[in-house]
């Protein structure tokens, strides 16, 4: 990925500052996109550490201007833009539709899907033929139905897959690549925006010997989820578009 220049959202922590590190260690710059007051710097810095380049754009995703700033300040910068990786989403709140606000739905749609779509809209005039753009979603509201609550949750989730490929189809014969990785159970810091109000309306499912497979209770690590979004960043992609790459260790299988 020498040469190339990414944009990664939600990049301060989790899966997003683990693509970000390893798209940089394989030799793209980046473009650190974040809220305001989240660790972009010092991603950076661990990035330029290392010898790698990075440059920190705070954004909040559902504002167009300023993800047309952080995308701007992205051009400034290097020239080009080859990759964007839309990562940045809540959990949001979890609870049955007779708890679960208007108000509530309405901002994880606005995080998840609408902050997805803007970011995508503002890089896309500066895509050029062999780029690329990857979607975080996740199992849930893809293969997972059983996490009763998650309905706005799931709801963003669908919504990013189909977004994803109706762009993959409108932006195909540009030249520009949509892909979309469906993580699993992984060890990020997203339980911090999360407000679990389901307990009402859970329905309890066992599984003794744990809910992953592949390796039992053990949840993905971002790194595993950042390779997945590298290879789809990278060229070694290059004839995939509009497909979902689920990174879960076959959980959504059993769970769904």
């Amino acid at each position: 990925m020498e040469g190339m220049v990414a944009l990664v959202t939600g990049a301060g922590s989790g899966i997003g500052e683990a693509a970000a590190r390893l798209l940089a260690a394989r030799g793209a710059a980046v473009s650190l996109v974040g809220r305001p007051g989240e660790d972009l710097d010092v991603v950076a810095q661990t990035i330029r550490a290392h010898g790698g380049d990075a440059l920190v754009a705070p954004a909040d995703i559902t504002d167009e201007t300023a993800v047309g700033q952080a995308v701007q300040s992205t051009i400034e910068r290097y020239g080009r833009l080859d990759t964007v990786v839309a990562n940045a989403g809540i959990n949001g709140t979890w609870a049955g539709i007779d708890r679960l606000s208007v108000a509530d739905f309405r901002t994880t749609i606005d995080v998840n899907l609408t902050g997805t779509f803007i970011t995508i809209k503002a890089a896309s005039p500066h895509l050029r033929r062999g780029a690329s753009v990857v979607v975080t979603s996740s199992v849930n509201g893809s293969r997972v139905f059983s996490n009763t609550g998650a309905s706005a949750y799931s709801a963003s989730k669908a919504g990013q897959v189909a977004l994803a490929k109706m762009l993959a189809v409108e932006l195909g014969p540009r030249g520009i690549r949509v892909n979309v990785v469906c993580p699993g159970s992984t060890v990020t810091g997203i339980a911090a925006n999360t407000d679990i109000q389901n307990e009402d309306v859970r329905i309890p499912v066992d599984f003794p010997r744990g809910d992953i497979p592949l390796t039992g209770s053990t949840p993905a690590q971002p790194q595993q989820i950042a390779e997945a979004i590298a290879f789809l960043a990278s060229d070694a992609a290059g004839h995939i578009t509009g497909t979902e790459m689920f990174v879960d260790g076959a959980q959504s299988l059993l769970l769904g």
